[in-house]
């Protein structure tokens, strides 16, 4: 039996083939194009399942079933992204299930949102026996997948987790990608740290190496220089600030046994966004903190919770001890 994962992100479009086991045979990969409309995002998502079904030696119609794990807002009913987060609003709705169901010929095809394929792969392939387990992703955006008492949380309409829009500056310091003030994400992300270190430059004046008035800076540019530029290692302490007040809000309102944190900010640079929390968390919370991990599954784990949401039709059943 062959099943397909999809991961759609702001960035890329990533696809695999795997066998009942979720062991990946096959994969292909390209960039999310941000326009001219939706169908134009989900024609690229289809030939990328194609070329990945290529890659094995199977044909669509061979397959078994898909997960599609998707950043934005969805729309259940029409089993579609409605709001694609960090991707222009002017594209429009994108139809995902029933296309990529005509494709492979299969009703076994599940859409859920990008950190609820997280959350799901973290449990199937890291905490096996975890009944209250969050996973972070800090990437483009910021987003969570939480199972509560052994129940994947997703809202009325899949849409739960999107803390990333949660407010942790109540003075709106910065605005994010949404248009609202003070939310995690404007501060913490990578597509908005570049803009939240110029206006903390722009606050105060100082003298750095970082290359602020360069359009191709970016957040690596900032962790490249920690330890050597005494600006870069104040904004990397304010950025710490800020991850751990979302988490502990996080904490307070689930209290989860684990934490795991993904995505590309925490994967490329653990010693400044995971450690920091670790080591503060302690004083920010009222309740026992969990464990917090950086991710051991990697930029597989929204994958592996898609193929997972295919080879369980949907049911995301808790897996065997």
């Amino acid at each position: 039996m062959y099943y397909v994962g999809v991961d759609l992100g702001a960035t890329n479009i990533r696809t695999v083939v795997s066998d009942e086991t979720a062991t990946i045979l096959g994969r292909a990969q390209d960039e999310t194009p941000h326009g001219p409309t939706g169908k134009t995002v989900t024609e690229t998502v289809l030939r990328v399942v194609r070329e990945a079904c290529d890659h094995v030696g199977v044909r669509p119609t061979d397959i078994d079933g898909a997960g599609i794990a998707s950043m934005g807002t969805m729309d259940p009913t029409a089993r579609v992204i409605t709001v694609p987060a960090n991707v222009s609003t002017e594209i429009g709705s994108i139809p995902l299930v029933d296309p990529l169901s005509e494709t492979l010929d299969t009703d076994n095809v599940h859409l859920r949102n990008d950190t609820v394929a997280g959350v799901i792969g973290e449990r199937f392939y890291t905490y096996p026996r975890a009944e209250n387990l969050v996973y972070i992703t800090i990437s483009s955006g910021i987003g969570v997948g939480i199972i509560a008492d052994g129940d994947v949380i997703s809202g009325r309409d899949g849409n739960a987790g999107e803390m990333g829009h949660m407010t942790i500056d109540v003075h709106g310091f910065m605005e994010c990608g949404c248009g609202q003030d003070g939310h995690w994400e404007a501060y913490c992300s990578g597509n908005n740290i570049p803009q939240f270190v110029r206006a903390l430059h722009q606050e105060n004046p100082v003298e750095t190496a970082l290359p602020i008035d360069s359009l191709e800076f970016s957040a690596k540019h900032l962790f490249e220089r920690s330890g050597t530029d005494a600006f870069a290692d104040h904004v990397i302490d304010r950025l710490a600030h800020f991850n751990t007040v979302g988490v502990a809000n996080i904490v307070h309102a689930y209290d989860p046994a684990a934490i795991s944190i993904g995505g590309a900010v925490a994967l490329n640079n653990p010693e400044h966004v995971v450690e920091p929390i670790k080591s503060r968390l302690d004083e920010a919370v009222l309740v026992e903190p969990p464990e917090i991990n950086l991710s051991e599954q990697g930029s597989q784990v929204v994958l592996k919770g898609a193929l997972t949401l295919a080879i369980t039709n949907g049911t995301e059943i808790q897996p065997p001890a």
